[in-house]
């Protein structure tokens, strides 16, 4: 039995809205702090959740956020490559950061993304255990530019996390010759009544009904675009309703064009960031991920819990959340498919009705504490060893 905690340094980019940061803020909230002592590291102090870590975890960040940088457009353009300057030196440099910003060794370093990979691996404390979490489907076009590095960094952990078997079933079928660490599939935790507990804010900007709310960064990868698309082929046909999005991101220029050029101003509403999104998935009538590509999403377990119909697309372990006309919609990420969903659920009172029934208890196959029970012996056994 260890005697004393087990010191555990988690490294993240920043703290935008998102799925991986969630996961993040679950484990430092439910892991035991009694046999724990958790340190963030980011490497910018950024993000709508950013002042979420909680008071008995020590965060370090090595670069302030933009939330700190002037409102003048020259001034920040120079201290965005201040800054760039600055992470790239610290990058090329890691005992730096050991040493002047961290000033501790840890037993444990942990990745939460590929993104993360690299500076775990380069950290200069050489006795430290290093576990990988990985969510991502590697065969995504969008990855594939990363692929190499990823492949060099795997068998550099002593141990892989997946959040989904997919995303584990995927990287062995892709990569069957690599030399995998220990690997483990760990699913994302459901904060369940926290979720229920902030669904009492009251808010004032949804559409009326019926309104399809999703929620998700603004990347291609998305489908808002195809989303879209379908909404204004859908009002032409005369079925009334409004599309709800929650979420900041880069592509959001290209679909604000794509919006005034179908002229659904009105009705396809980009809502920015909510730091608290469940009243309005609670009020909404439906909740809709078009999705290319995912592993295993956080929101649509958000949106089960908050016992709305779902229509998704079947990708990652969606499948395995989802059942078929039972606990919600599953399509492939085709428009005509996206189309032909949404047209059910805003004529079909029946299917819509027997979904919601079948979502009364289904917060009951969520097992939270299973879940971290599984981190904290992964840990422990790195630990000890």
């Amino acid at each position: 039995m260890l005697d004393k905690k087990i010191k555990i340094l988690f490294r993240h980019r920043s703290m935008e809205m998102g799925g991986v940061e969630k996961v993040l803020l679950s484990l430092l909230n439910n892991l035991n702090s009694d046999r724990f002592d958790m340190t963030v590291l980011l490497s910018l102090d950024q993000g709508e959740l950013r002042n979420e870590i909680p008071s008995h975890v020590r965060k370090v960040f090595l670069a302030e956020g933009k939330e700190t940088f002037s409102k003048n457009k020259y001034l920040q353009k120079i201290q965005l490559l201040l800054r760039r300057i600055k992470l790239e030196w610290l990058k090329r440099n890691p005992k730096i950061i050991d040493e002047n910003y961290l000033k501790d060794t840890y037993d444990i370093e942990i990745g939460m993304t590929y993104n993360d990979f690299e500076p775990v691996i380069n950290s200069s404390n050489k006795h430290s255990k290093k576990i990988g979490w990985f969510h991502s489907e590697i065969d995504h076009p969008k990855l594939q530019v990363l692929v190499p590095k990823i492949l060099e960094h795997f068998p550099q952990f002593d141990h892989m996390v997946y959040c989904s078997e997919k995303i584990k079933e995927m990287m062995h079928r892709d990569y069957p010759n690599l030399n995998y660490p220990k690997e483990s599939v760990i699913i994302n935790a459901i904060p369940i009544d926290e979720i229920k507990n902030k669904t009492e804010e009251k808010i004032s900007d949804l559409p009326k009904s019926p309104v399809f709310v999703s929620v998700g960064r603004l990347h291609t990868r998305k489908g808002f675009h195809k989303l879209m698309e379908v909404h204004a082929q859908l009002l032409k046909a005369g079925l009334k309703h409004s599309v709800f999005i929650i979420g900041d991101g880069e592509e959001l220029p290209n679909l604000l064009a794509q919006q005034k050029r179908l002229g659904v101003e009105e009705s396809f509403i980009f809502a920015g960031n909510k730091m608290n999104p469940y009243p309005y998935i609670k009020k909404a009538d439906f909740f809709i991920m078009p999705s290319e590509s995912e592993a295993w999403p956080l929101v649509i377990a958000e949106a089960l819990i908050l016992q709305k119909p779902i229509i998704a697309t079947d990708v990652g372990d969606v499948g395995l959340i989802i059942q078929h006309k039972k606990t919600g919609y599953l399509i492939d990420y085709k428009t005509e498919e996206i189309y032909g969903a949404m047209k059910m659920f805003l004529t079909n009172e029946s299917l819509v009705s027997e979904i919601k029934k079948n979502l009364t208890d289904i917060e009951t196959q969520f097992d939270n504490q299973k879940i971290f029970n599984e981190v904290e012996e992964i840990i422990t056994n790195l630990a000890k060893n």
